[in-house]
């Protein structure tokens, strides 16, 4: 490291609670994403509570409970607001403390540039500074390039546990870009996401996703564990020269590199290489992406533009829902008015892949969820309530995948798409569903549900 590099170290450098004092009364301030997230910082702005008023804050998926909400309850000091829900964040939404931002994802580098987005200062966790004068920031690409350009002063907070994460490009800061820098004093080791059991359900529903996967297929996959049962069978399988271009790295992908699945030499826009924008996963994850050449970190302007998305042939994109209707309407991200995550890349994943030369984008849910009293409620439903957030337009969603089967909506008709998605219903809820067909005027009597 040069002389120089040293001396603007010694002189940008700060303690945690140093680095709180330059916020001010009425602020934005900008935290981290998803795993990267800048806690000693938070702990010691959370100090300042009682001199603080109207700081709000902006940050993606918190995956703990930062500081500042849990000193301040009212929210009389600080506003807490997500671009992408989480747990945390739900509960936090329930106390009346945390708001959801919209936002379709690939959107975000505009979104950072628009003149009414104020961003006063940003805490930025990195890893610690390279010979060249560069930090690193980790696991979580996404929209830490434009936050650090945007923001008025730039503050990063060293964690030395977190992954080198090379790019791709947007994954470094240099020191010149800085304003000031924070060590942090724990270096807490990144949260591992719990692996939660595979069922029977999810077991079957990655069955037939696995029926759309052919060699050379370019894969995304989102989280929880009907993804997680499709990489496990994935590496089981045969398949070969299997790519990847994502918006989230998780563990499965590396289960199936190791296996020799995913080799990236089909690929036409970053041959060889696993792009992805942010990774949350376990150790197992993060110890595989430390200076590993092999994956490729973006901004997810870069990973999420649909049109990037197609240049890749065979494009199989999998994704979650909460429910889906008669209509073909995707609700994946709130229902009656209770966000639950958000909009994230299912949006511009299911129209960049069916512009993909062979793509596949695939909602895969199970046809019922279990309700509070132990009874059944249909994922596959007459139309959604009100409050209930329609992530994939009609015309927009194709392949919908449940236990029972898969129906193909595209080109389909409005009653081809309600006696498709009935048939893919649990067999219990299909007889009302008719019935509620034949009120939207959506049924014809010669269809036949198997």
């Amino acid at each position: 490291m040069s002389r120089d590099i040293m001396q603007q170290y010694k002189e940008k450098l700060l303690t945690a609670d140093e680095a709180a004092k330059l916020v001010k009364s009425g602020d934005w301030v900008q935290y981290g994403e998803f795993v990267m997230q800048p806690k000693d910082c938070d702990a010691a702005l959370a100090k300042r509570k009682d001199e603080l008023s109207d700081v709000k804050f902006r940050l993606v998926t918190m995956t703990w409970l930062p500081e500042v909400c849990k000193v301040d309850p009212k929210r009389e000091s600080f506003c807490m607001n997500d671009w992408h829900y989480s747990g945390v964040s739900r509960k936090l939404q329930e106390a009346g403390i945390c708001n959801y931002i919209p936002v379709t994802y690939h959107e975000a580098k505009r979104l950072y540039e628009e003149p009414d987005t104020e961003l006063d200062i940003c805490f930025q966790p990195v890893t610690a500074i390279d010979k060249n004068g560069y930090f690193n920031i980790g696991t979580s690409n996404s929209l830490a390039s434009y936050v650090v350009k945007r923001a008025k002063k730039v503050v990063v907070e060293v964690n030395t546990s977190a992954p080198v994460c090379l790019g791709g490009f947007g994954e470094s800061i240099h020191i010149s870009d800085v304003d000031y820098i924070v060590e942090s004093a724990t270096n807490p080791g990144l949260m591992n996401l719990p692996e939660g059991p595979i069922s029977d359900v999810d077991k079957k529903i990655a069955g037939l996703v696995m029926e759309e996967v052919i060699d050379g297929s370019c894969l995304q996959l989102g989280i929880g564990a009907m993804p997680n049962a499709v990489g496990a069978m994935i590496a089981d399988s045969d398949l070969k020269d299997l790519g990847v271009h994502t918006e989230m790295l998780v563990d499965s992908f590396v289960d199936m590199y190791n296996a020799g699945r995913i080799t990236g030499k089909k690929k036409t826009l970053d041959p060889g290489r696993m792009a992805y924008t942010f990774a949350m996963g376990t150790d197992k994850l993060y110890n595989f992406l430390d200076k590993n050449p092999v994956a490729a970190s973006y901004p997810v302007h870069y990973t999420n533009d649909p049109f990037n998305i197609g240049l890749n042939d065979d494009v199989v994109a999998i994704n979650n829902a909460i429910e889906v209707d008669l209509f073909g309407q995707v609700a994946s991200e709130a229902s009656m008015g209770r966000q639950i995550s958000g909009t994230g890349g299912q949006l511009d994943f299911i129209f960049g892949s069916y512009r993909s030369k062979g793509g596949k984008p695939i909602i895969a849910l199970s046809s019922t969820v279990k309700n509070a009293d132990g009874s059944l409620s249909s994922r596959i439903v007459p139309g959604l309530s009100p409050g209930t957030i329609v992530t994939v337009p009609r015309s927009i969603a194709a392949y919908i995948i449940t236990e029972y089967g898969k129906v193909h909506l595209k080109a389909k008709s409005a009653w081809q798409r309600a006696e498709g998605l009935i048939g893919i219903a649990h067999p219990d809820f299909r007889d009302d569903l008719i019935k509620e067909a034949e009120k939207y005027k959506i049924w014809r009597r010669s269809n036949k549900i198997v």
